[in-house]
């Protein structure tokens, strides 16, 4: 698989650099583009939280694209190091905030913000994406007022009628063997 790239914006057209080995899954092209032609520009001036954030080629994507700020949560090392280096690559570090750490007991913590978008990709097949989702719920002051929490899975890993108090389902889009599904914040 080629190198992801920045699609849009500022850093449009950059190749930003691969996690060496296989320990990330890196959004391709035709799902990104998808992702920030339904988000539009409500990025602009967004506060965008990137948990589980790899090359970071979706957070940084949409700092290219107008968003205000990105916090990249990456626990792994080597994509914590890779990501700090696609962040000064593409010139976008004023804008970026990147903490190495594990996103499930970060989520856990008093929150600092809240954010306007948050993009949860976790590692596959270990149902973190449904975790991640109750430990929003339990802590809904990490959302903004009508935030989006956008999930990106397998198919396989998807289940339907899962119940949030704080935000619920209002899209959904398959595109080969990803799943993207869109959630809002309830207030």
């Amino acid at each position: 698989m080629a190198s992801p790239r920045i699609i849009a914006g500022k850093a449009k057209g950059m190749r930003l650099f691969p996690v060496p080995g296989d320990s990330t899954r890196p959004i391709t092209d035709r799902v990104k583009e998808n992702l920030f032609n339904i988000i539009g520009v409500d990025i602009i001036d967004t506060a965008f939280l990137d948990l589980f954030g790899g090359t970071g080629s979706v957070g940084l994507e949409a700092i290219s694209r107008g968003a205000a700020y990105c916090r990249f949560i990456e626990k792994n090392p080597n994509a914590a190091k890779t990501l700090r280096k696609n962040i000064v690559y593409t010139k976008l570090e004023g804008s970026s905030e990147l903490i190495n750490t594990d996103a499930l007991p970060y989520l856990k913590q008093t929150p600092d913000r809240s954010f306007d978008m948050i993009y949860v990709a976790p590692p596959q097949y270990k149902q973190m994406w449904k975790t991640t989702l109750n430990l929003l719920d339990q802590h809904p002051a990490w959302l903004a007022p009508y935030a989006w929490i956008i999930v990106q899975i397998h198919p396989v890993e998807f289940e339907e009628d899962l119940a949030f108090t704080n935000f619920h389902e209002f899209d959904r889009r398959k595109y080969g063997s990803t799943i993207l599904i869109f959630y809002e914040a309830n207030q």
